[in-house]
Parts: structure tokens; C-alpha cells; sequence
């Protein structure tokens, strides 16, 4: 770290004002010298790059102009980088990916209405990138299978992809499979590309560095089948809103290995699985995180055959879409074979004390609760949680019929509680939640009185888990969605929740 040439200049600036300073007073002579002055002359390049790296993009983006050295660190050092991925681009292309040299992470966005960059732009980002390991595509609808394929060829180092709205298929997916020895990570959401009657996607080289599938809105997302069976060390899998029978594929990943199946993840949301395919999932003995949401067909008996076999559960989301398929049956197999859960979510589910008492009881490491649109869950089950979920941290109860009373149990329950939310909840007044504060003060707590006729339906039809999973991002560092619906969301999730 030898001294730079900013600080020599400086130094010589500096001689420059002394020579002169005959001709000022005292306090003119300091004022010119805080002007034209660096404080960061002294400062290593390497220790502005440290800096830099707590900044926002914006931020960055505003002390890369104010002078020639900080605009050269903060190219060298930059390793994120998200472009607009329009045809408009092309041109500054070369000049960008020669500044910002070290990039790691790159995301390519293209509004529908553009166009966006070519398979020929592609390729120069893979030359240029040679240290590239994630990669983000959106809407790039110009890049094809053999624009994927050439980027996979020189993307050796590829740890992460993900890509939406694009429209190459199970050719791109499979090059990058067969090229990138080293992806751990595949996101996949409307891909144009795969359709009836696509290839299937195999591993390839990645079936042993693969940990993470995610599928998302896909029409023939069963070409996925051999990927997800033949990764070796596959642990977490999302599959949302696909169409088709995914019973089938969820048997072929439970009869995988059972005995020591590496899956620790599954999120199965809006799809048409049963209750068989829940007990092949229940052949994957180390599954701690689980989400079954809004799967109609999925009932009681598969959640206690999930309940029975992985007992290492610690996660539990469910979003039961009002179909009364799963309730107490189900939660007391889980709080009789899964004492380690720390977080539950219940949506649309209507459990009674009968359920809840048993969870509170035998599962006394539970830390998140969540509530939401149960009819059935009254001042009588908040009651039994204030009294016996003593770990318990961060509850909300949303949508539900409590009044104040159990508003006056949460006031001496549950000693370590560090959050409380409570919303739409009809019975509710806004003096309850004043006197709980009164009562908690140490405790940040969101009580919100049933003022207005939203129709709790919104937050549990269309937001649902996922506001949910707002609020317990904090504690598990994700970010799922955003606590906000309108009351015309709210009249169309109703509907669909009657059709």
C-alpha cells in the first residue's frame, strides 16, 4: 500500500497555500486549507472499496462522481451490478463490463415493451465476466437456447440462475446443467421455452453441487421430474403455482434414497397435489421446513404422515384456502411428533383448543405464531397460548374472532414475547390494545381496531403466507412479500375463495 499519487498532489497543494499564506488572516488561511483539502487522500484504496460495500447502489453511484480516484475504486472493487437489459444498451456495453471488471453478480432486466439484448451480447458478457457466479435473467425475450448455450461454455465458475419471462427452454437449461459443474442454485419462473412435450432436464455435471429448485408458474413443469430426483444433494425445493399432477413427481422424490434423503426444504404452493403425494413427501425423514399452501386436495391424513416421519420439523406453513381438510387431527400429530418447531403459520385453518393446547404444551421450543382467518380460534385459544407457549416470541393474529379479552390474557402470557400483531379482528377495540401496551411497554406491539369493513379474505386469499412470512423475515433473514391489500383485491379473493 504505497503512498498515491492524490496524496502527493495534495501535499504539494498544501506547500502551495503555505507559500502564500502572508496574504491571509488566521482564520481565512484555515478556511482555505478545509476546502481544499482531501480527508481521504491518507486513506488506502483498498480501505475506500471496504467502505463502499455498506453503501446503496444509489449511494455508489453518487461517490463514484466525486472525483477521478473514487470513480476508479469504486469500478474495481464493485461486485453487483443490475442493467437494463434493452437493445439500447448495446452500444455502452463494452465500456461498462470494462470499467466494472470484478462483477460476481449480475441482473439483466427488460421491460415487456423493449426489446432486449441478443444471444451476441450474451456472449460478450460471459468473456468480459469472467469471475461471474450469479446471474439473474428478467424478461430477456431475445436470448436463445444457443445464446444460453454459448454463455454456459464460458461460465465455468456459475454458482447461481435464476431466470424469468424469457424465452429459450429445456436446451439452454440443460447446456448450463451440463457446463456449470458448480451450480448450486436454478430458479425458474414462466419460461416460455418449456412446453408440452419438452425434453427433460437432467443434472448433468450439477448433480452433485445442486442444493436448490425453484419452479415457478410453469406449464409443463413435470420436465423438471429427472432434475430434481438425480441431484444428489438437492435440500430445499419450491414448486408455485405449476400446472399438472405433481403426486407422481413427489413419489419419485420420496422413493429416492429414503433412507437417507438429503431434502430439508419442500414448498408446495398452489398445485394439484393430494394426500399422496404429502406421504411421499413424508419419506424424507430430514425435512425441517414445510410449506403446504393453498393445496385443496391435501387433507388431514397426509399431514399426520408427514408429522410421523419427519421429526426434525421446525417450520410449518400452512395455508388451508378454507376447505376445513386440514384442522385439529393433523396439528395434534404435529405437536405429538415434532417437539423441535419453533415457527407455525396457520391460514384459513380452523383449529381449536383441543390442537393448539396440545402444540403449546409439547412443542416448547415454538417462537413465531401466526393466526390467520380462523373461524374458529377465539378468546378461549389465545388464552391457552398466553398460559403455556412460554418461548414464544413474536405472535399475530390476523382476522380471527377474539375480543378484548384475550387481548387482557396476552397482557400477563407468554414472558418472552418481543412482538405482537394484532389486525382485523372484529372484536377488537383500539382501548384494548393502548392498556396491552400499558401493560408491555418493553414489548413492540401493532394492535390495529376492526374500524373498517376490509373483509379479511384479502390477507389470507390473495396475501397470505406471504405477508406472513413478512413478518418472521426478520427472524429467519428472508424478505417473502409485502403487508398490503386493497379492498377490491380483498371482493375478488372472496370470490374465488366461494368459487
Amino acid at each position: 500500500m504505497g503512498q498515491s499519487a492524490s496524496a502527493a498532489f495534495h501535499r504539494e497543494a498544501s506547500l502551495t497555500l503555505l507559500s502564500s499564506s502572508a496574504f491571509l488572516s488566521g482564520e481565512e488561511f484555515i478556511d482555505e486549507i478545509a476546502a481544499n483539502w482531501d480527508y481521504t487522500a491518507e486513506v488506502p484504496d483498498e480501505c475506500l472499496a471496504y467502505i463502499f460495500q455498506f453503501l446503496g447502489p444509489g449511494d455508489r453511484n453518487r461517490c463514484s462522481l466525486v472525483c477521478k480516484r473514487w470513480f476508479r475504486v469504486d469500478g474495481w472493487s464493485r461486485h453487483r451490478l443490475s442493467l437494463n437489459a434493452q437493445s439500447e444498451i448495446v452500444s455502452s456495453l463494452p465500456s461498462i463490463l470494462t470499467r466494472f471488471d470484478s462483477v460476481t453478480r449480475l441482473a439483466l432486466r427488460c421491460s415487456r415493451k423493449s426489446i432486449s439484448i441478443t444471444d451476441d451480447d450474451l456472449l460478450t458478457i460471459s468473456i468480459r465476466c469472467k469471475n461471474l457466479a450469479r446471474l439473474k435473467l428478467r424478461g430477456c425475450r431475445e436470448i436463445t437456447d444457443e445464446g444460453m448455450s454459448a454463455f454456459a461454455q464460458n461460465s465455468k465458475n456459475l454458482r447461481k440462475l435464476s431466470c424469468g419471462s424469457c424465452m429459450f427452454g429445456a436446451k439452454a437449461l440443460n447446456a448450463v446443467l451440463n457446463h456449470c459443474k458448480n451450480l448450486e442454485e436454478l430458479s425458474v419462473k414462466r419460461l416460455r421455452g418449456i412446453h408440452d412435450g419438452a425434453e427433460p432436464i437432467r443434472p448433468g455435471a450439477a448433480a452433485t453441487s445442486l442444493k436448490m429448485i425453484g419452479l415457478k408458474e410453469l406449464v409443463n413443469g413435470q420436465s423438471f421430474a429427472p432434475l430434481v430426483v438425480e441431484s444428489e444433494n438437492l435440500k430445499t425445493l419450491r414448486i408455485i403455482h405449476c400446472l399438472g399432477d405433481w403426486d407422481s413427481v413427489l413419489q419419485l422424490i420420496g422413493n429416492r434414497n429414503r433412507n437417507n434423503n438429503p431434502l430439508m426444504e419442500i414448498h408446495l404452493e398452489r398445485l394439484q397435489v393430494s394426500d399422496i403425494g404429502l406421504s411421499a413427501v413424508a419419506n424424507c425423514a430430514k425435512i425441517e421446513n414445510l410449506h403446504i399452501v393453498k393445496t385443496p386436495e391435501c387433507s388431514n391424513y397426509g399431514l399426520v404422515c408427514v408429522a410421523k416421519n419427519c421429526k426434525l420439523m421446525r417450520k410449518l406453513h400452512i395455508d388451508g384456502w378454507r376447505t376445513n381438510r386440514i384442522g385439529d387431527e393433523g396439528l395434534i400429530a404435529v405437536a405429538k411428533h415434532c417437539p423441535n418447531l419453533q415457527e407455525l403459520v396457520l391460514i384459513g385453518v380452523n383449529a381449536t383448543h383441543l390442537s393448539l393446547s396440545a402444540i403449546a404444551c409439547n412443542c416448547s421450543k415454538l417462537e413465531r405464531l401466526a393466526l390467520c382467518g380462523s373461524s374458529t380460534i377465539g378468546d378461549t385459544e389465545i388464552a391457552c397460548i398466553a398460559a403455556k407457549c412460554m418461548a414464544l416470541k413474536k405472535l399475530c393474529i390476523k382476522g380471527c374472532p377474539i375480543s378484548d379479552i384475550a387481548i387482557e390474557a396476552l397482557g400477563s402470557g407468554c414472558p418472552n414475547l418481543i412482538k405482537i400483531k394484532v389486525r382485523k379482528c372484529r372484536g377488537v377495540s383500539s382501548d384494548a390494545g393502548e392498556w396491552l401496551r400499558a401493560q408491555r411497554g418493553s414489548i413492540l406491539i401493532n394492535v390495529v381496531a376492526f374500524d373498517i369493513d376490509y373483509g379479511f379474505e384479502a390477507s389470507v386469499s390473495d396475501g397470505g403466507v406471504h405477508e406472513i412470512g413478512v413478518e418472521f423475515s426478520q427472524a429467519v433473514g428472508q424478505v417473502t412479500g409485502a403487508d398490503a391489500s386493497t379492498s377490491s383485491n380483498g371482493r375478488l379473493a372472496l370470490l374465488r375463495s366461494n368459487l
